[in-house]
């Protein structure tokens, strides 16, 4: 007789030990899995025949074995619904022995780089995801171009044209794993080619700059002024620069025309890479959107995007365009094969060719410019001294805070569980240019629903 799927219960990996028999060997075994937690409350096991059978021991062993664990509360067994661990909190390992600790969050939440998680489009994000699943050929779920999906680049290309004015064509973009993955491709690039150094801004983020030192590239900063990075000092000794120009991060400022012109003079002259970072530039409140750098040179700079601040960083999508002459090198740095989910690219075309990408982000845009709008009254009105800048764009604001205070205004945020930056995290340890105290707000972060609390609680540690 056939025994049912029902029947055969799960696949079951036992190791019992061949000291004091076979019978006390599984019965030792079945007890550690389920004392362990590797056999979770209501688990139903195999029947005897099919664990006999998998184990290549007689059934009647199985089936005493079961017996005694029964005896002992270890396994239920009733008619009908056959052996199962019971619904009962799992024994905790022995003292002393080591445990793995998920490390504690804050209640609440400032750090900049990440959207309103919660918010994500889940409804409209499924309907692509369906659309796009039942329109995919068949080869589409095979071994891709290593450049990416060509649905998804194609609809990026014109997305990106439109909205970016990035001169882009689909030929031309490799989908990445996020903007730390194509960095680490250019970084070996740039290193393959010889290069020694890339300059970067005085104020960024430091995981970057450690990828970049990671390919054997030094990373000396540029100052930074009223006017945004000056890239004045910028000379042959630099291969590529690294910059965020249509919103510097953290510090929100515009690169000035002066100082985009400059740059893009200075790549042709050199023959250097502009590496242009439009980590958010979709977001922009009380100015004309900046247009993206690479519309000035498409051959000179490197543009990168991600859908890590319009959608979510979990999509691990993010996108370079690059110019003809460096696209064999970055796909053989690539390793030539696409890293991204199929799926996932696909839904992410049909999301921006369907016009539904353009109306999350319309409504991302009002939501976060009101939150940008509560946070600047909420510290004019507490905190005087305080001045909100960097607010013209973006998801994040830096509060200009009295000399001396930025420590103990983030340690006693700390003291509240609301976790928060000072700018000082984010400034490059050779930078030359003076620190001011300041912390650098991630007002997108927050889910509406603690976003009225984590304002009071930023409201009450500022000076």
């Amino acid at each position: 007789m056939v025994e049912s799927w029902a029947t055969l219960g799960i696949d079951l990996h036992l190791e019992p030990s061949a000291a004091g028999g076979v019978r006390r060997g599984l019965t030792d075994a079945l007890r550690d899995a389920v004392r362990t937690g590797r056999l979770a409350p209501g688990t139903r096991l195999p029947s005897s025949r099919a664990l006999a059978v998998d184990l290549g021991i007689a059934r009647n062993t199985v089936a005493e074995a079961y017996a005694d664990l029964v005896a002992e509360g270890w396994l239920t067994a009733r008619q009908g619904s056959g052996t199962r661990v019971p619904e009962r909190a799992v024994v905790p390992p022995e003292a002393g022995a080591p445990r793995q600790r998920e490390p504690a969050r804050p209640t609440l939440d400032l750090i900049p780089g990440t959207p309103d998680l919660a918010a994500f489009p889940r409804t409209e994000w499924l309907k692509a995801a369906r659309r796009a699943l039942a329109t995919a050929p068949f080869h589409a779920l095979g071994y891709g171009d290593p450049r990416g999906r060509p649905e998804l680049r194609t609809a990026l290309a014109g997305y990106l044209a439109r909205a970016r004015g990035v001169r882009a064509d689909p030929a031309t973009i490799v989908i990445t794993a996020g903007f730390a993955h194509a960095l680490r491709i250019l970084g070996t690039v740039l290193r393959a080619r010889g290069a020694r150094t890339v300059a970067v801004e005085s104020y960024g983020l430091d995981v970057h700059w450690s990828l970049l030192r990671e390919a054997g590239l030094r990373t000396p900063p540029l100052p930074y002024d009223e006017l945004g990075t000056d890239t004045r000092p910028l000379d042959d000794t630099a291969a590529a620069v690294l910059l965020t120009p249509a919103h510097q991060f953290p510090m929100g400022t515009p690169l000035h025309p002066d100082r985009r012109a400059a740059v893009v003079d200075w790549a042709r002259r050199t023959g250097g890479l502009v590496l242009e970072d439009d980590y958010d530039g979709e977001f922009r409140y009380d100015r004309q959107p900046v247009g993206a750098l690479q519309g000035l040179d498409p051959d000179r700079v490197v543009y990168l995007g991600t859908a890590s601040k319009s959608l979510a960083p979990g999509l691990r999508l993010g996108w370079m365009v690059l110019p003809p002459s460096l696209a064999e090198e970055a796909l053989a740095a690539k390793g030539r094969i696409d890293t991204c989910g199929v799926l996932d690219q696909l839904t992410l075309a049909e999301f921006l060719t369907s016009g539904a990408y353009d109306r999350h982000v319309r409504a991302s845009r009002l939501r976060y410019r009101r939150r940008r709008d509560a946070l600047t009254a909420a510290v004019a009105d507490t905190a005087p001294s305080v001045t909100v800048t960097g607010i013209a764009a973006g998801l994040h604001a830096v509060l200009r805070l009295p000399p001396g205070t930025e420590q103990s205004v983030v340690q006693a945020a700390t003291w509240q569980g609301l976790a928060l930056h000072g700018l000082s995290l984010h400034r490059h340890p050779h930078s030359r240019t003076p620190h001011s105290d300041a912390l650098v707000v991630g007002y997108a972060t927050p889910p509406d629903s603690t976003w009225p609390a984590t304002l009071e609680a930023l409201c009450r540690v500022l000076p």
